[in-house]
């Protein structure tokens, strides 16, 4: 019986250390971790190698419920299947338990977990069709929706070639000009 942890971030300069850290002290003894993938995939490469991982008497935890999934229909799915195989599963963060070979986590679990996962993808469905909606509004105005193309002349990217060439590391630049680590790497990749 194994006790294994899943967690999950959306784009790739996301990271999962609190997810992490919340597993471990939880007593996982192994963590999958998908990076950059979005919970409404049915098929991400590490839930699936976990899925196929799990036996009677396992346990899954993930830090919230919506790291598993954000779309009902398929985290009540994974529910369900784990159940049938007799798989605990645990929600640090919702305070949601189950264990198929006891009354632990019955139908108010069940229920809460079809709230949870409904109130998940109402929350997606909402920023889509805001994002929608701004695209079109972006439009209508003559303007190009979305992030400003940043080229070598822009302020930040040379600045952050600066530092660079002081010596300091892409975390510190960061901190400096503003940005993430991911994006002084995308900065420094350009070149004038």
């Amino acid at each position: 019986m194994a006790r294994l942890g899943y967690a999950r971030v959306s784009l790739a300069d996301q990271n999962t250390d609190l997810q992490i850290r919340e597993l471990e002290a939880a007593g996982c003894e192994r963590i999958y971790k998908d990076q950059g993938i979005s919970g409404t995939r049915v098929s991400r490469p590490k839930l699936d190698r976990m899925l196929d991982r799990l036996g009677p008497g396992d346990e899954v935890v993930v830090w919230k419920l919506d790291r598993l999934g954000r779309n009902t229909r398929h985290l009540l799915e994974l529910l369900d299947d784990f159940k049938a195989r007799g798989i605990k599963f645990r929600s640090l963060r919702d305070g949601i338990a189950t264990d198929p070979a006891s009354e632990v986590g019955g139908a108010m679990a069940q229920a809460m977990v079809t709230i949870i996962s409904a109130f998940a993808q109402l929350e997606r469905d909402q920023l889509s069709e805001r994002t929608k909606a701004g695209m079109a509004a972006a439009a209508a105005n003559g303007r190009r929706a979305g992030r400003r193309e940043v080229t070598t002349d822009h302020e930040k990217v040379k600045r952050a070639h600066e530092l660079k060439a002081r010596g300091l590391k892409p975390a510190d630049i960061g901190k400096i000009i503003g940005a993430s680590r991911a994006t002084v790497y995308r900065y420094l990749a350009m070149h004038s």
